[in-house]
């Protein structure tokens, strides 16, 4: 017994049961991109508003001319699963600035026929007071791309708080689609 298990040590040293390096991990899943032709995007979690993400995400997926997006979930190659949500809100923002000083002296005397009498007083107030709404819209998508034995072979995570011409969701989906692309072009590289 005491030799099948110095056998097995041995086998495990030499490398037959070492765990992969986080490149080689990321290196496979890279290369595994390369074998997706076909991509069937599923609903993604997160209420009304992923629902929309998902179909501005297909087009996004579409115009970057990587896979043939499928409707038939049976046909994929890979599946891209996720969450995202899109959020419109009012940011409130109030402040207040006060300055007061407030000075007084008296005195008083009084006597049979003689008064006498001294007051003053001076008194300095400011107050100055700000808010402001600001309409807000964000969005953020988690998505990932799972192969047929279902392994994950790519995911990202991507926010916007919108851009210059396009609103919050469909940036994050051009985010999505751009990064797809950019590991795709890693991938091509390591061949």
């Amino acid at each position: 017994m005491h030799l099948i298990t110095m056998l097995g040590l041995a086998l495990a040293v030499a490398g037959g049961d070492q765990p992969a390096s986080p490149q080689a991990i990321e290196e496979n899943s890279l290369r595994q991109l390369l074998t997706i032709h076909r991509v069937y995007v599923d609903r993604l979690t997160g209420g009304e508003t992923a629902a929309q993400m998902r179909d501005i995400l297909i087009c996004s997926m579409e115009g970057s001319k990587l896979f043939v997006l499928t409707e038939n979930q049976e046909r994929a190659d890979a599946i891209m699963r996720g969450a995202a949500e899109d959020l419109v809100f009012t940011d409130v923002h109030s402040s207040s600035d006060s300055i007061n000083a407030h000075l007084n002296l008296g005195t008083s005397r009084s006597g049979y026929n003689s008064r006498n009498g001294t007051a003053a007083g001076a008194s300095v107030g400011e107050s100055e007071a700000d808010h402001a709404t600001d309409r807000r819209h964000e969005a953020i998508a988690a998505v990932r791309l799972v192969n047929k034995e279902g392994d994950v072979i790519w995911s990202t995570t991507q926010e916007s708080l919108g851009a210059k011409f396009h609103g919050a969701s469909a940036d994050v989906a051009d985010k999505i689609a751009a990064k797809l692309k950019e590991d795709f072009e890693r991938a091509k590289r390591l061949k």
